[in-house]
């Protein structure tokens, strides 16, 4: 098999040229190569694709230096011309567009126009069953579909609507309210749509639980955290906002609701076996409530002023609290139910805030937006540094103007605060990047990964320790390995996985333990920065990733879709931590990802793939996807493989006159199975970084990016001398 690849290797170079940039004149019509060597594929495919055929003729080099120069010309446009940031919308789906019609609605303040627009991308998203999905190409959930329709009677439109008839009757077709989850039952009880006793109970008194206590607030994830925390005063004060019956959702379940046995229904139902965890825990929920009936006044009375205080501290700065909008709109909620008015500025600030979330869109070829929705919040220091990391890969000299002001603009963004992470990291200082423009109490390992990969390139012979931006990112981002030798995303060892059990956690997304994607991003870091696997932190991670390894070869991917994604970022960092490529169990990696190429050249994977592993890899090819499973193949050191060449021409051939890609699929990760991201950038610059590596690679052997890390191996052993 291995000498049959070769032969095909060799045998289409005279259609895709690797050893140099200049062209080889053009000798006749060629076909590009049928056969796909895959294990799943056995049968051979031809492809008709008349693209296909046209890229052939333009000379594979040529079209490649065309594509890299269309997507260099668009990025380089994109940058924010003052600042010197990109940022790309960050697409999720139609529940937070829903929630924002309910929020307006519960403080008084709609804005006829804003519904209006709102209510367009409602009817405009719904699937032809009646409901609405929670990814692009998903199928009707019950949770999005059940905001939909609230959201849409609120904004005055009929019950008697056809497209309400065929909401309903799907909502009904999957058990009605009772099946939705707790954050959509929650929403409902506030415009006293659902029964309060069929949420899990939440004390404010779980505020005071001491943090050496197993179950305290930040013993759960920083996303979950800033959602609790407002939640608990919302639980103890119940606000309501009251609306006309014709307004309410009666219709929705399957029984009058008055008549629900909420002891049988998610998520306080309990399950069949007499001894299990969620048994114990719908236990411990009842004694919650016997508390809640009686409560001591005076703890009450200091846990509520104690919530209060956290969540007014944590709303400073200008990004809201936690910088996400579930959080940001649960502050709202908390500050009425405290008794501030619509008009205190608090609530002000918070609504812009949102407010800055809005993203207009068009409905056909109208001059003026027509729809609206919200966007979860904003990505500019991850845009910004991954396009930093592609723009180098591309070839721009390392002081070229856009570099330096993308530099000094992710240098103005770097933490400076004591945040949430010093409680299980308390060794660590202040020093990493967030996500949003502005998050102070919430870095991230990700993103500081990520931007110190970028700075380093950019310097790579003044990393022996001048550099105090990036020594004091790259210290943080150490200090927050865990005990199991990973990463995870905003607090070190972040994994009693228990509480994922409460009635509460019915998304299973409380906590935030290592994953494989975050440390294989660590590895690049450490890697970039010149060293190699002597530092005392790689073992452990190794020993971490031989671990979360899938029987298949493949990584899970926690924040991107999924295995595809998990297994590029792996393959990444092990090799810029200098590891052997061509070992068993990485080459295991490479025979699943080959496995996983679509018969058109492209790779794809839909987010079924959390529900069901068997799907992993699996799904309409696209950009994002296709350039993941690309570089992590080039990092293994396949560059001559067919799978590659068919690849990049997957990419070249689907590229747009624009210089970009499209791509309609969620490949983000909020919380699997629960909620995704579509990432606009994520199709425009990964395909440039993909193209650049494989270009430099048959050209000089190697990617800009290894070529940038010797220089700061050497640097680094320099400064060892002196």
């Amino acid at each position: 098999m291995k000498l049959l690849k070769q032969f095909l290797v060799r045998l289409s170079g005279n259609i895709f040229e690797t050893l140099t940039p200049k062209l080889i004149p053009y000798r006749g019509k060629q076909k590009p190569p049928p056969l796909k060597l895959v294990s799943h594929n056995l049968h051979p495919d031809v492809s008709h694709d008349p693209t296909l055929q046209r890229t052939a003729n333009l000379g594979h080099m040529s079209a490649l230096e065309s594509a890299l120069q269309k997507g260099e010309d668009w990025l380089l446009g994109m940058q924010d011309p003052e600042r010197g940031f990109w940022v790309q919308e960050l697409e999720a789906d139609t529940t937070l567009t829903s929630e924002y019609v309910m929020l307006r609605r519960f403080l008084d303040m709609v804005d006829p126009e804003r519904e209006r627009k709102a209510t367009r991308y409602l009817l405009h998203t719904q699937l032809e069953d009646g409901g609405w999905p929670i990814f692009s190409g998903g199928p009707s959930e019950i949770s999005a579909s059940v905001k939909a329709y609230f959201a849409l009677k609120l904004a005055g439109v009929s019950s008697d609507e056809p497209v309400m008839q065929r909401a309903r009757d799907l909502i009904l077709g999957k058990g009605g309210v009772v099946q939705a989850n707790v954050f959509t039952k929650i929403t409902l009880a506030l415009f006293e749509q659902y029964d309060w006793r069929g949420i899990p109970c939440m004390p404010p008194e779980i505020f005071l639980a001491p943090r050496w206590f197993y179950f305290n607030l930040y013993a759960v994830s920083y996303w979950s955290r800033v959602v609790i925390i407002p939640l608990l005063i919302v639980f103890a004060h119940r606000p309501v906002c009251a609306i006309s019956k014709e307004q309410g959702i009666d219709e929705l379940f399957l029984q009058p609701r008055q008549e629900v046995d909420y002891a049988n229904v998610p998520p306080l139902h309990r399950d069949s076996t007499i001894l299990s965890w969620r048994n114990f825990f719908v236990w411990v929920d009842g004694l919650l409530r016997l508390y809640e009936a009686y409560p001591i006044k005076a703890l009450r009375k200091k846990a509520l002023k104690s919530a209060q205080a956290w969540v007014i501290e944590h709303m400073d700065g200008e990004g809201g609290l936690g910088a996400i909008y579930p959080a940001m709109a649960y502050s709202i909620y908390a500050l009425r139910a405290l008794g501030y008015s619509t008009d205190h500025p608090l609530v002000q600030k918070a609504l812009r805030e949102i407010e800055d979330l809005e993203v207009y869109s068009n409905w056909g070829n109208t001059p003026t937006p027509t729809m609206l929705h919200l966007q979860p919040c904003h990505s500019p220091v991850w845009d910004t540094a991954l396009i930093i990391n592609t723009l180098i890969e591309r070839g721009l000299a390392l002081d070229h103007s856009s570099l330096r002001r993308a530099d000094a603009w992710l240098r103005s963004r770097q933490c400076q605060k004591v945040g949430d992470w010093a409680v299980s990291a308390p060794e660590a200082r202040s020093g990493g990047w967030a996500f949003q423009f502005e998050n102070e109490w919430y870095p991230d390992v990700d993103d500081t990964a990520a931007v110190i990969t970028g700075l380093a390139k950019i310097h790579p012979v003044e990393l022996s320790g001048s550099d105090e931006a990036i020594q004091r990112g790259f210290r943080w981002a150490l200090a927050l390995q865990s005990s199991d030798g990973g990463w995870g995303a905003y607090d070190k060892d972040n994994n009693k996985l228990i509480f994922n059990k409460i009635p509460f956690a019915d998304h299973q997304a409380l906590l935030d333990p290592s994953t494989a994607d975050l440390t294989g991003r660590c590895l690049e870091m450490l890697g970039t920065l010149g060293y190699d696997q002597s530092h005392p932190a790689v073992n452990p991670a190794i020993e971490f990733l031989r671990k979360e390894q899938e029987p298949n070869g493949s990584w899970y991917g926690r924040w991107g879709v999924n295995y595809i994604y998990g297994t590029w970022c792996v393959l990444s960092g092990l090799r810029a931590i200098g590891i052997d490529m061509t070992v068993p169990w990485i080459q295991q990696a490479v025979i699943w990802l080959e496995s996983a190429q679509n018969p058109d050249g492209g790779w794809g994977e839909t987010c079924d793939s959390y529900a069901d592993p068997q799907k992993a890899g699996r799904g309409e090819s696209g950009a994002s996807q296709t350039a993941w499973a690309l570089m992590a193949l080039l990092q293994a050191g396949e560059s001559d493989s067919i799978s590659v060449v068919r690849g990049v021409n997957w990419l070249i051939r689907h590229q747009r006159e624009n210089g970009v890609w499209e791509e309609p699929f969620h490949t983000g990760t909020g919380f699997p199975r629960v909620f995704y991201l579509r990432y606009h950038g994520y199709f425009k610059y990964f395909p440039i970084w993909a193209l650049s590596m494989y270009r430099n690679v048959k050209v000089t052997g190697e990617a800009r990016a290894d070529h940038l890390r010797k220089a700061a191996q050497v640097a680094r052993h320099i400064s060892k001398l002196v």
